[in-house]
């Protein structure tokens, strides 16, 4: 199977959105071509993209700024985001707020970028002259992520870096095309703002004026000077606009809701096809640990973006939800893992033995309900069947990588990623390729997706590798640390293997077979200061990155956003 669909995405080549200016204010639509910084989740600079590509449909990640002005009598500057304004527009928001640009001054240290960007921005917004400008005092505070959609077109997703700027006289001229109207408040009228009351009844509030107002100043205010600047990143996640938080991927486990009732009746039908008692417990045993199901959905959401998705959809979901549960069985009794999904493993609630008898079984299963499907054409049933047996193929082949890391001394990074994208991709670039021909895709679309799947299975293999170190137990369904103590090759333990930092607890936990929580906790601690686990999120940026170009090649719709929120709860669920 060709695997190579993860070539390098330049910065800055994303969708162009055609249209998406059409009919907005001229001035606007022509700063959507200022080039943003984009960051990681811990503010780290990764690239740069167009203010619009950073705001429409799905948005990117990057930095922003807001400030905070007060004049000598201890106002503060709030304003009315001008009618014009193409995202959040004829909303309050505070003094000033945008982003550093990609440009020299802006795009080196994050404090100071943010602060010279504030400083060309209180010009070109407010009419700040030069003079006054020069005679602020600003303060870096801290940095807070936040989502916020405006629409079903424009979004926020930003890094905001906050700033409290001070001075004991300033004169404001508002560019009108910026700002539609502004007011210096204090004290009660702040807190009418923020309520709601008053003067300020039907207003809206910017939610990240909300946000930073509560995060940084709210319980200092009005003594600035007591303000300790916060360390790191405040994240937020995903908030409406009044400032409450959204559910990180809501709209997913909706529409996975919405068809796994339906894949599961299938499953369950395909597995009662066992007349053996004791081997059909066995099969259906780990399904009644819950899950998600996203295997067995995946290929209808595909088929629902990309074509006209159908009952063979259901079918097909289910035949690669059993053939993923089958190698389940198998992994836990190969790693002897005593726990998955919060049950005892297949070999643990029956004996090895019929653990393998089950396995088997549920591969011929698997392929025994896609050829009586009536919901198949026939011709493309042998696509299905060619494509879903090298994908069997390819996980042995990744799993027995796997046994065989175990045994060698080193493994290098292209070894590992190579070897998760045979235990782990396939499965998902499969089911995103089949999900598409099945729904009338072309091949171009359907390698697309397939080249989508393969990187989204990536990046959620490099998430499970982290969850492992950083989860627990309970939420795990089975135990935490385990890739630790059993020695496997993750990307994570290579980069620590391969530095030269000295990591006494990792070395006594890692291969030991068992430890006690104490050094394990070590262990992960050691982890974290030799940048190991960084290094691999920031691997599984890299293939979340990729995943999302593959679907800016896809018409816009409800379907598409949902396999961006799928992209984007990968990351969500480490973060």
């Amino acid at each position: 199977m060709d695997f190579d669909y993860m070539l390098p995405i330049p910065p800055g080549i994303m969708a162009s959105h055609d249209g998406a200016l059409s009919g907005q204010d001229s001035s606007q639509a022509e700063m959507m071509s200022e080039m943003c910084i984009l960051v990681d989740s811990s503010d780290g600079k990764i690239g740069s993209d167009t203010k619009l590509n950073c705001h429409f449909g799905s948005g990117i990640l990057h930095r922003a700024f807001s400030v905070l002005l007060f004049n000598g009598e201890g106002k503060m500057l709030v304003q009315q985001r001008s009618h014009d304004k193409i995202t959040f527009p004829s909303i309050w928001a505070n003094s000033c707020c945008s982003h550093p640009l990609d440009i020299p001054g802006e795009n080196g240290d994050p404090a100071e970028g943010a602060i010279n960007a504030a400083r060309r921005k209180l010009s070109q917004e407010l009419g700040v002259s030069e003079g006054d400008i020069s005679r602020i005092d600003f303060r870096h505070v801290g940095s807070f992520l936040y989502e916020c959609r405006w629409d079903e077109d424009w979004i926020e997703r930003e890094v905001d870096h906050v700033l409290i700027a001070t001075t004991d006289s300033i004169v404001v001229d508002p560019n009108p095309n910026e700002i539609s109207d502004f007011k210096w408040i204090e004290g009660e009228e702040i807190q009418e703002m923020f309520s709601g009351s008053g003067e300020w009844q039907g207003e809206v509030i910017a939610p990240w004026f909300r946000l930073l107002w509560n995060e940084f100043l709210a319980d200092h205010y009005p003594n600035l000077e007591n303000i300790v600047p916060v360390d790191g990143v405040v994240n937020f996640g995903e908030v409406s606009i009044g400032g409450a938080s959204v559910d990180p991927g809501q709209n997913l486990m909706m529409a996975i809701g919405k068809h796994r009732e339906h894949v599961e009746g299938v499953i369950l039908q395909s597995l009662s096809k066992m007349k053996q008692e004791r081997l059909h417990g066995a099969m259906s045993h780990l399904f009644a640990g819950g899950g998600k199901r996203l295997r067995a959905t995946l290929p209808r959401l595909v088929g629902e973006a990309v074509g006209d998705a159908h009952e063979g959809h259901y079918t097909l979901g289910a035949s690669i939800e059993i053939i993923h549960n089958f190698t389940l069985v198998h992994d836990d009794l190969m790693d002897q893992d005593p726990i998955r999904r919060g049950l005892e493993a297949v070999h643990v609630a029956y004996d090895d033995s019929t653990a393998i008898n089950a396995g088997d079984a549920m591969l011929a299963v698997a392929f025994e309900i896609l050829a009586e499907s009536p919901d198949i054409e026939q011709d493309k049933l042998g696509f299905l069947v060619r494509s879903i047996g090298e994908m069997v193929r390819n996980v042995a082949s990744g799993q027995q990588e796997d046994i065989s890391f175990e045994s060698r001394d080193s493994v290098s990074e292209d070894e590992y990623i190579e070897m998760i994208k045979g235990k782990t991709s396939v499965m998902f670039e499969t089911c995103a390729g089949t999900g598409a021909i099945l729904a009338g895709a072309t091949q171009e679309v359907v390698e697309n997706m397939r080249r989508w799947g393969l990187n989204l299975g990536l990046c959620f293999q490099l998430m499970d590798d982290l969850i492992d170190i950083t989860g627990d137990t309970a939420t795990l369904g089975k135990p935490a640390g385990s890739d630790i103590v059993q020695g496997k090759k993750t990307l994570i333990a290579i980069h620590a293997l391969n530095c030269e930092q000295e990591m006494p607890a990792f070395s006594e936990a890692y291969g030991s077979g068992e430890c006690s929580d104490g050094v394990l906790s070590k262990a992960v601690a050691e982890l974290e200061e030799s940048g190991s686990i960084e290094y691999a999120k920031n691997r599984a940026m890299h293939h979340h990155a990729v995943a999302h170009s593959c679907l800016d090649d896809v018409a816009d719709s409800p379907a598409l956003n949902i396999l961006r929120e799928l992209t984007d709860f990968q990351l969500i669920r480490i973060n």
